[in-house]
């Protein structure tokens, strides 16, 4: 056999095994999404981030953002028939705010540790490093792309019946806790109910190249900071401190 095609074989068999092992956790995983994939292939690839690709060209699968655009849309019609039929009275403004608060990349990330998800995502390493908002969009991309890939093996009534289990049972929470109301507005009500005081927002820094910056803002109440929040523009920077300045008060 020829040197070269030896290091191939070599090279291949070690993604075999790899993929092996995975298999074997997915079962895992299938149990925590109360679902068993008729297609392992489909589960898996919605696990791909694209950075893990860069590592392992050989990985024999795509990465899983067709996945997480099909699964996007699966989420908002399922969210959207279950909200449609569970308030029969509320107007179209707050059904769009209460669906919006469910399926907002906040929340999505905080469900998937429910699941534990990020145990079975294969990223790049330096991707599996990142934490912070970084780290919460991977996730709730890849619960879409889970979403996605439910719908492709089992049709939308497996899709449906994994939204209804792990997301809708959250409206309580965000009806309880105002969450489909915009964190500045809400602050804004709160803070000036109950202390006469308006907060302001200030720029503390800016980092990173022009495609990828970040922004830190200051949440301010008169002189004291009460929050910091940071994201890839102001303000989503201003919304991400809102947002920890209620948690805070």
């Amino acid at each position: 056999m020829h040197a070269n095609q030896r290091i191939s074989l070599f090279v291949d068999s070690d993604i075999f095994v790899a993929s092996h092992r995975h298999l074997m956790t997915l079962e895992k995983l299938e149990k925590l999404l109360s679902y068993e994939f008729k297609n392992k292939d489909l589960l898996k690839e919605a696990l791909t981030h694209r950075s893990y690709l860069n590592e392992n060209p050989k990985w024999h699968l795509p990465h899983n953002e067709r996945l997480e655009f099909l699964g996007d849309a699966v989420l908002e019609l399922a969210t959207t028939e279950a909200l449609f039929e569970k308030f029969p009275k509320e107007a179209e403004g707050k059904l769009t705010t209460l669906r919006a608060a469910l399926v907002n990349y906040q929340m999505l990330a905080k469900l998937s540790k429910k699941i534990e998800l990020e145990k079975f995502l294969m990223m790049s390493r330096g991707e599996a490093k990142d934490t912070g908002r970084a780290r919460e969009v991977i996730l709730a991309n890849a619960m879409e792309a889970i979403i996605g890939s439910t719908y492709l093996d089992g049709g939308y009534e497996a899709a449906r019946k994994f939204i209804t289990k792990v997301i809708l049972p959250e409206v309580g929470t965000v009806i309880k806790h105002e969450l489909y109301k915009d964190p500045k507005s809400l602050l804004q009500e709160r803070t000036q109910a109950e202390m006469k005081v308006t907060p302001a927002y200030k720029l503390l820094a800016e980092e990173g190249p022009d495609h990828k910056k970040v922004f830190t803002v200051g949440a301010y109440l008169g002189e004291e900071k009460i929050a910091e929040g940071q994201g890839p523009s102001k303000q989503d920077a201003e919304v991400e401190a809102a947002k920890k300045a209620l948690e805070n008060i």
